[in-house]
């Protein structure tokens, strides 16, 4: 008699990350089969040949005779203080080396600073579209995530009023994500100045998810939130994934500013969990300093001619082509965040369309529902590939779209 079925934890119940979930272990059963799939689902540079700066490596290879050890809990101090000097650099000044904890990417800290914040039934406020990490792993802690809208006709920016008419007595923290993931929006600063005034208002917590910072298009600029919200405490992250195409050092950083005397006990309680874990990788933690005050090549991929800005163009041009497609061209990040226009093809029904495109073109993109919206004519997809393979992506999403069109209603609704 076989055993009786292991049931998942009840906590899992509504925790859902679509971006590796059902039609990316799809995707993999296709390449088993020997099927090339172009893989727009998620932000991962080194799939498409990019490579983290040789400085970095270098920086690594030269302190391994230091990192066999753990190391502090909090990160090894040159990693840590060269966050504190680009921070000043940005104008934020009252932040030490003890205010900033590295770990294992910037995921894992988005866990533990949820995990040390919430009770059972707090609340957090995160913006929709989101990264829904932030959702996923706000549950898993226990809270309620409350979503802020952030329209297509404020140009995917947030709904400021929507934001505070969400905030109750179990409130206790808004998210930012900034520039944003998935949509490219770049906030402006009377944006993050009115959210500061709302959160400093309320004494809530704001995380401001930064890991795009240097990722911006056409003049596009970043304002750092620590540079705008001084009377309740900003956790800022940031890592190596992005901007150093360095995703597989599992190497981020949160730091910790504004007003922080009141929150001595949550710090302690960060450091406890900083200390569960033992340390972060320590060997990619040595690329930190060298990454952080070297040269910035991302921008020489972002600028006109640049791999990363060419692409994004081709996006822009493929949507300018197409019957179906409109998009607000993203200022920020390595997304964009496609809308199927509901007059061109209406009841789109976004998950059907991606694992059409997946099981016929070849193609894998994100469905918009996993981003946490209301729904369902968007998807994302990645700025990684060269221009040219954009835009025979594009040609085949309009293959498939002109299928719909023509009948066959595979990708809508009913």
């Amino acid at each position: 008699m076989p055993p009786p079925p292991i049931v998942p934890s009840q906590s899992l119940t509504n925790v859902r990350y679509e971006i590796r979930g059902p039609l990316a272990r799809r995707a993999a059963e296709l390449e088993k089969s020997g099927y090339d799939i172009v893989k727009l689902n998620i932000g991962n540079p080194g799939n498409f040949g990019f490579r983290a700066p040789e400085s970095m490596r270098r920086a690594i290879i030269e302190n391994l005779d230091q990192a066999d050890a753990y190391g502090p809990q909090k990160g090894i101090f040159p990693a840590r203080e060269a966050v504190v000097m680009q921070l000043q650099s940005r104008g934020v000044m009252d932040v030490t080396a003890d205010e900033v904890f590295i770990g294992n990417g910037v995921s894992e800290l988005i866990s533990s600073c949820l995990r040390a914040l919430l009770n059972d039934g707090d609340e957090v406020l995160i913006p929709s579209p989101d990264y829904p990490l932030w959702t996923a792993a706000t549950t898993l802690a226990g809270g309620l995530a409350r979503h802020y809208p952030c329209p297509r006709e404020l140009g995917y920016q947030p709904d400021v009023a929507a934001l505070a008419a969400l905030i109750g007595p179990k409130t206790r923290a808004i998210v930012v994500i900034n520039p944003n993931n998935p949509t490219g929006a770049v906030y402006p600063r009377a944006t993050l100045e009115a959210i500061a005034r709302i959160a400093e208002e309320h004494g809530l917590v704001v995380f401001s998810d930064e890991i795009y910072d240097q990722i911006l298009y056409d003049g596009a600029t970043y304002i750092p939130m620590a540079t705008v919200c001084h009377g309740t405490l900003v956790g800022t992250f940031g890592g190596l994934s992005k901007v150093y195409r360095a995703c597989g050092y599992r190497v981020g950083w949160v730091s910790f500013s504004g007003e922080t005397e009141h929150a001595r006990d949550y710090l302690l309680a960060l450091d406890l969990l900083a200390g569960l874990r033992l340390c972060s990788n320590v060997p990619g933690q040595w690329a930190v300093q060298t990454a952080l005050g070297g040269h910035q090549s991302i921008w020489d991929l972002t600028k006109p001619g640049g791999r990363l800005y060419e692409t994004r163009k081709a996006v822009v041009d493929g949507v300018a082509a197409s019957r179906y497609f409109d998009v607000v061209a993203p200022q920020g990040a390595i997304y964009a965040w496609l809308r199927v226009k509901p007059e061109a093809l209406p009841g789109f029904d976004d998950k059907r369309f991606a694992l059409d495109l997946l099981e016929r073109k070849h193609v894998l993109v994100t469905p918009g529902h996993g981003f946490n919206v209301p729904y369902a004519d968007h998807f994302r997809i990645t700025l990684l590939p060269e221009a040219g393979q954009m835009r025979q992506v594009f040609g085949k999403m309009e293959e498939l779209l002109d299928e719909y069109a023509r009948g066959t209603r595979r990708g809508t609704r009913g």
